[in-house]
């Protein structure tokens, strides 16, 4: 896997419309569930107690929280793209975001992302990213939305 490597409104431009990558899988651990459950103050059995979620859960065993999947996509888009020559980012907001399906305990999840457009704001970078989170040997993605960024270059 190589990594896009951005520095400008004008090298952004260049991927409109096209996939930049897909990041490496990342496993869901019930350890890294239990530490976001203690951060959140979300301590629902679902996520939490293995037994009770195997005996009456509908999954059969403990699934992530859909925030902790979306958490990822820091850890994960840095592994697609590499952006430089940068003052600062803003994680601007999300559109149409929809959790589709939920990643089991021990599930591996990988980021696919394509750039949908990106405007140039009197020198501030808006970027649209399409992305799913994948779900390995399943069809459908745990999510899939519109990520939008502000890129402040120097």
């Amino acid at each position: 896997m190589s990594l896009v490597k951005i520095g400008s409104f004008e090298a952004f431009e260049k991927f409109i419309g096209q996939d930049l990558g897909t990041s490496e899988y990342h496993q869901i651990t019930q350890e890294q569930i239990n530490l976001f459950a203690t951060a959140t103050l979300d301590h629902q059995w679902i996520h939490t107690n293995p037994e009770k979620a195997k005996a009456e859960g509908a999954f059969g065993d403990t699934i992530a929280h859909g925030y902790l999947t979306l958490s990822l996509v820091p850890y994960l888009w840095g592994q697609i793209v590499e952006v430089h020559n940068l003052k600062m980012m803003i994680n601007y907001g999300i559109e149409s975001l929809r959790f589709a399906q939920p990643v089991l305990v021990n599930n591996e999840v990988r980021l696919n992302a394509n750039l949908k457009s990106v405007v140039n704001l009197r020198g501030t970078v808006k970027a649209e990213v399409n992305v799913k989170l994948e779900i390995k040997g399943q069809k459908k993605p745990a999510f899939s939305g519109v990520l939008v960024f502000l890129y402040h270059f120097h």
